[in-house]
């Protein structure tokens, strides 16, 4: 995996000043609003955290949680995870979906760290050789193990962003410079807190088909409700218009 840099000389002044507020408001919302998940319970262990963030991949955070209790019960290490079989790493898998690719992926990590006592590369050109190791999680070791501030960034985060400041412009949201460079900056203070909060945000009000902006906290700073705003407008004003140039023609009345 290869890593990518973040170049915060790509952010404006002004960007950096708005990341920088809606993180701010993320985290006031996220004291209030935050799901009450079991690996972020002050009991779970690194291990836990960092094995969940490959099981969360492509995969709603309440579907892990309901298998949470009874996986972790069975594998309390990674080396328990490292002897288990593929069949039955995709048994205790299968309800969560891509059972087969996870119970690869999974047992590829879980030998590697097996080996090491837990222990994984805190140089990210070294972790990215890691087998199963993508920059998702990546991200999710470089913050979870060795504290660096590394943002969890998938397609939920990526909405947050690009509705509140930006688009970006490449497809892949892994090697997207300015992408990169923004997610790095929302997770400058409070890593993990943040992470949490733009990604339960995420999930609960900036969802992606129909957004609840009516109950956003940055509804009035958020780019693309602006615009929508902006086209709802222009859009009414030129309906005005069109009615009074009909109803000056008299065919208003007639009707």
């Amino acid at each position: 995996m290869r890593f990518v840099k973040p170049d915060f000389g790509l952010l404006s002044p002004g960007e950096k000043r708005k990341i920088s507020l809606l993180r701010k408001d993320l985290l006031a919302w996220f004291s209030h609003h935050g799901r009450d998940l079991p690996w972020r319970s002050p009991s779970a262990s690194e291990f836990e955290k960092i094995c969940v963030e490959v099981l969360l991949q492509r995969t709603r955070a309440e579907t892990v949680a309901a298998i949470y209790p009874a996986f972790f019960a069975r594998f309390e290490s990674w080396s328990d995870i490292a002897d288990a079989s593929i069949p039955e790493l995709e048994g205790h898998l299968k309800p969560i979906g891509l059972w087969r690719r996870r119970a690869v992926s999974i047992k590829g990590i879980a030998t590697y760290a097996a080996k090491r006592n837990g222990q994984f590369p805190k140089d990210p050109c070294e972790l990215g050789k890691v087998p199963g190791v993508g920059q998702y999680v990546m991200n999710a070791i470089l913050l979870f193990q060795h504290g660096a501030r590394t943002p969890l960034v998938d397609v939920n985060m990526t909405r947050v962003l690009e509705r509140f400041v930006k688009p970006r412009t490449l497809s892949d949201i892994r090697f997207d410079p300015w992408l990169q460079a923004a997610s790095h900056w929302l997770v400058r203070m409070q890593p993990v807190e943040t992470n949490w909060a733009t990604l339960d945000f995420a999930a609960r009000v900036c969802i992606s088909r129909h957004p609840r902006c009516n109950t956003c906290r940055v509804a009035s700073r958020c780019k693309a409700n602006v615009r929508k705003a902006d086209e709802a407008a222009l859009r009414q004003q030129r309906r005005t218009a069109y009615c009074r140039r009909w109803s000056g023609t008299g065919f208003a009345s007639s009707a």
